[in-house]
């Protein structure tokens, strides 16, 4: 595996604040709902609410990072065009910001992924290249791709831009919900709760921030407990978006001082809340789409009750074909 060097003169926490007010998102991405969750509420003793990234374009919170990112490369760069391994957000959601800006995209993608995140990224204009059967595999070919045609390298997660345009939905949260007790987020790379994590805490260090992995990608887990982030010797794909082997270097240093907690989950666990959401809201969440919403309810079996707790939906690009699977898991 290609290793992410950590991005020199990483920025401080007042920086990451600063850059996540200021993230030129909003032309494309989408401020989205805060959906209160009435009948989990009612069965877990708390006020649940969840935070809808499914109501982004292209249905996750990916948009976010990679727009925010294009718009900080130099012109230059856009000539010569950008690329990005990914096992599906976050190639469309490049795929689409690239498409906004005029910029050419090319996507590698591990042959695993599910057809409707292939399928996306080509509709979003971008150029797939199926190499590798792990996200690993598809980014150590895409850093060879970027050498040897002087593309510009858009790493899914562990980038300071990327990390910035992540943290506004954490923005938004604490907008919605200022007085959120708990808030759950999902980890694969660590993007997405670096940025929340880093923005919560600087702007409401009272609300605890749990990161959630599933049992078989914990790389956060395997991470903290050796300090310093490590390679885990397989990762499961059925939450296929955060199937990641290694958190990442810049959203390791964030999350191991912004992060109050990890749970895991079980692919089981992760079925039943897929299933609360679709009993919810009529949309059916990607399995990592719904991993903070199940490690939420892991939390509450050992919690107080009477709190204020939000979970992220961050996805809802689900295979068809996995539809199945997950209700026989139910």
């Amino acid at each position: 595996m290609t290793e992410t060097l950590k991005q020199a003169s990483s920025p401080e926490p007042l920086d990451y604040l600063r850059r996540i007010l200021l993230a030129p998102i909003y032309d494309l991405a989408v401020e989205t709902e805060l959906t209160t969750l009435h009948k989990v509420s009612a069965r877990l003793n708390n006020q649940i609410y969840l935070k809808r990234e499914d109501q982004q374009p292209v249905h996750s919170f990916k948009l976010r990072g990679a727009y925010n990112k294009l718009n900080s490369l130099t012109e230059e760069q856009c000539i010569h065009g950008v690329i990005a391994a990914s096992a599906g957000n976050h190639a469309q959601g490049l795929a689409l910001a690239a498409n906004k800006l005029g910029i050419k995209a090319t996507i590698v993608m591990p042959k695993t992924t599910p057809d409707i995140k292939v399928d996306n990224v080509r509709r979003f204009g971008g150029e797939v290249r199926l190499v590798g059967n792990s996200f690993n595999e598809a980014q150590t070919a895409s850093v060879e791709y970027a050498k040897a045609e002087n593309k510009t390298l858009i790493h899914p997660f562990d980038d300071v831009d990327i990390i910035a345009g992540q943290g506004t939905v954490a923005k938004e949260l604490l907008q919605q919900l200022p007085n959120a007790d708990v808030v759950f987020i999902p980890v694969g790379g660590g993007g997405l709760l670096a940025g929340m994590a880093v923005y919560l805490k600087q702007l409401s260090p009272r609300t605890k921030i749990i990161g959630v992995e599933a049992e078989d990608s914990a790389c956060l887990k395997a991470a903290l407990a050796a300090g310093k982030p490590v390679d885990l010797e397989q990762v499961g794909l059925f939450a296929d978006g955060v199937a990641v082997k290694r958190i990442g270097e810049n959203t390791f240093d964030i999350i191991k001082h912004c992060c109050d907690e990890v749970i895991t989950v079980s692919t089981d666990e992760i079925c039943a809340s897929i299933k609360d959401i679709f009993e919810q809201t009529r949309v059916i969440a990607e399995p990592a789409g719904a991993l903070s919403l199940a490690g939420l309810q892991k939390y509450t079996e050992t919690s107080k009750g009477g709190e204020s707790l939000a979970a992220i939906l961050s996805g809802a690009n689900m295979n068809f074909h996995s539809l199945r699977y997950v209700s026989e898991r139910c």
